[in-house]
């Protein structure tokens, strides 16, 4: 008799503990929270690296109540797919480049143009100030956990290029956000992805690469492009986003610890990729003998001078839209020399 109520006993209590498992959150624990982070990036480039840094700062914050869960290197979402998929619920965070997909961020586009930031960091306290004061409608459906740009693009070559007389012609490797200023600069840009470059470096299909001066020690470059020309052009801006019926589901609490990290990591990732910058060009020096060649001021200016259509098409096509364009490049271009007074030059 004990046995058949022991028996009975046991049996309820395993069915009600079974149902209250079926009710906890994701997390697995009564009262923990996981949330799943996409990246597109392999795992040592700084857009990971930031996503880890958050992911830690996220779990130390909450006191392990929140848990990430990230993946790199396209694993979950592919750099095209970012911005639908993580709308989609795919992915709870994402991370974004703008650029990646021409006339979905018609305002904040502005700031990668080619306007001289004279570093990551300040062109993210610019970016994110930006965001905060115009809350651009095409990242409307999202909540925003931070922003962030790549150091501005200089000139990594074969030979020296002191002057625009040196540009001319001359076959750089590039994004296809920088086709347009290295047209209008003189040089011949040929667009192709990082990974072919070294080939193509190697066998003088390029002579060189327009890009941040973190690859020549990352890619190696160093060892075949002996100069690198300081003339801080265009940068890459990308965004940290979160669905938001996930970011709704969230407690009070959490969403608290979230907001107040979102600037702090913004100037953080700035920090790091500045530095990894720095770290990169001492190395080139010290184990190729790199030379870093900066423009004298009238040069630098003169180089401006000839990609600034680029800013006055923007700004013309964005009042054609029906935005806020004159006043958004005033307040950038304020911001960037506040910021610049804060964080320097490099």
């Amino acid at each position: 008799m004990k046995h058949q109520i022991f028996s009975t006993v046991f049996k309820i209590l395993t069915i009600t503990a079974f149902f209250a498992f079926l009710c906890l959150p994701s997390g697995g624990m009564a009262g923990s929270i996981t949330l799943n982070y996409a990246n597109f990036p392999p795992a040592p480039t700084f857009p990971c690296v930031q996503m880890e840094h958050w992911k830690q700062e996220v779990e130390k914050r909450t006191g392990g109540k929140v848990k990430v869960k990230t993946f790199p290197g396209s694993t979950l979402l592919g750099a095209k797919n970012m911005m639908d998929g993580v709308i989609d619920g795919i992915a709870d965070i994402g991370c974004v480049v703008f650029a990646y997909q021409p006339g979905r961020f018609p305002l904040l586009e502005a700031v990668d143009l080619p306007i001289g930031f004279s570093n990551a960091t300040v062109a993210n306290a610019v970016l994110f100030d930006l965001y905060s004061k115009y809350k651009p409608k095409s990242l409307s459906k999202v909540k925003v956990l931070a922003l962030f740009t790549a150091p501005p693009a200089d000139i990594m070559s074969k030979k020296p290029i002191r002057t625009l007389a040196d540009l001319k012609g001359y076959e750089l490797r590039c994004t296809g956000a920088g086709v347009k200023p290295l047209k209008l600069l003189g040089a011949t840009p040929v667009a192709m992805p990082q990974s072919e470059t070294p080939e193509a470096l190697q066998k003088g299909i390029v002579n060189g690469v327009f890009s941040s001066l973190d690859i020549l020690k990352d890619f190696n470059f160093a060892e075949t492009c002996r100069y690198a020309t300081v003339c801080h052009m265009q940068t890459t801006s990308f965004g940290v986003i979160m669905n938001m019926d996930r970011w709704n589901s969230l407690p009070e609490d959490v969403k608290q610890v979230l907001d107040e990290l979102a600037r702090p990591q913004s100037i953080w990732t700035g920090k790091y990729i500045d530095s990894h910058v720095q770290e990169s060009v001492a190395w080139s020096k010290k184990k190729y003998g790199v030379e870093v060649i900066r423009l004298p001021e009238a040069e630098y200016r003169l180089w401006h001078s000839k990609v600034e259509p680029l800013t006055a098409q923007w700004e013309k096509k964005a009042a054609e839209r029906g935005l806020p364009a004159k006043a958004f490049l005033k307040d950038l271009m304020e911001f960037k020399a506040k910021y610049e007074r804060e964080y320097g030059t490099f």
